[in-house]
């Protein structure tokens, strides 16, 4: 009984962890495709000009070798947020599809579990993408004021040691605003989209996946670029000779933003952005379909 017991509980295990290392290893693999336009985008916001101006420059100047930087960032942020959310998702939503008898979620019970996975997941994977941030952005500024960090986990220890551990979280606050927004658009639109695909259009499966991704894309981009907006702003801030913050927090930001741009400069970059995080959005749906067939074939 004890040996059977013992080769029951890894059985019983796999299937909670599972959608945690499915999220996080469809992420990081979608990241590695992304991570240039991503890089693009970030040089954007930041007011170095239009997207083909920046890719002009980033590889006269920087070398192609720039559009992978913070890739170890990158991956790690996948790793912690990517996997929290995806995973805390699908907990959330079959928990409460077994509260509904079995039968599918209407759309705003979608959008709360995906407004909640969106926090969690942000709030463990704040750190390190506040390193990503930092190490795309570090470039832009000027000599003196660089940075220099040789990778994700150096720039962690850089941000502990310089700046104490709590500064591990600097603009948690709008990038769990952002990742909620994010979230609500991406994950409810996609179960959403799939039943409609799926049940009312009638596509088969392949169709239905790249359907529904292109339509959780879409609005995971626009329900999140202001966020987005603000939370880089405030990420990358420097003190002046002063030692003055430009924006006090994230509202500050937000409205000195709005008053100086009008609602619209927070859609500064929406092309690129959109391409950045549509086709992320898109691959990350696309590779964990593919890894969940390939559990299926092999009995895992």
């Amino acid at each position: 009984m004890a040996a059977a017991d013992q080769s029951a509980k890894p059985a019983g295990v796999w299937p909670t962890v599972k959608p945690f290392v499915n999220g996080g290893a469809s992420g990081m693999l979608a990241t590695c495709v992304i991570q240039p336009i991503d890089m693009i985008k970030v040089r954007i916001q930041l007011g170095q000009g239009s997207a083909v101006q920046v890719t002009k420059n980033m590889l006269a100047n920087e070398g192609i070798g720039t559009f992978y930087k913070g890739l170890s960032a990158g991956l790690l942020r996948q790793a912690t947020y990517t996997t929290a959310r995806l995973g805390s998702f699908r907990i959330l939503t079959n928990k409460a599809i077994t509260a509904n008898d079995g039968k599918p979620l209407p759309l705003y019970q979608k959008a709360l579990c995906g407004l909640t996975a969106g926090a969690i997941g942000a709030s463990v994977g704040s750190p390190a993408d506040l390193a990503l941030i930092r190490m795309q952005a570090d470039a832009t500024l000027p000599a003196a004021q660089r940075r220099h960090y040789k990778n994700a986990f150096h720039a962690l220890y850089r941000i502990v040691s310089d700046e104490g551990v709590l500064s591990l979280w600097k603009g948690a606050g709008p990038t769990v605003v952002r990742a909620m927004a994010l979230n609500m658009g991406m994950l409810a639109s996609y179960d959403q989209s799939v039943e409609f695909f799926r049940d009312s259009v009638g596509l088969g499966e392949a169709a239905t996946i790249v359907g529904a991704s292109a339509v959780s894309g879409f609005f995971a981009s626009a329900c999140s670029l202001p966020f987005d907006y603000v939370k880089t702003q405030i990420q990358k801030m420097q003190p002046d000779a002063t030692g003055k913050y430009p924006y006090t927090g994230s509202l500050d930001c937000a409205m000195k933003t709005l008053k100086a741009g009008g609602p619209l400069k927070f859609y500064t970059g929406f092309p690129v952005y959109c391409v950045r995080i549509a086709p992320h959005v898109m691959m990350t749906w696309i590779f964990l379909n593919q890894i969940q067939k390939f559990e299926k074939k092999v009995g895992l």
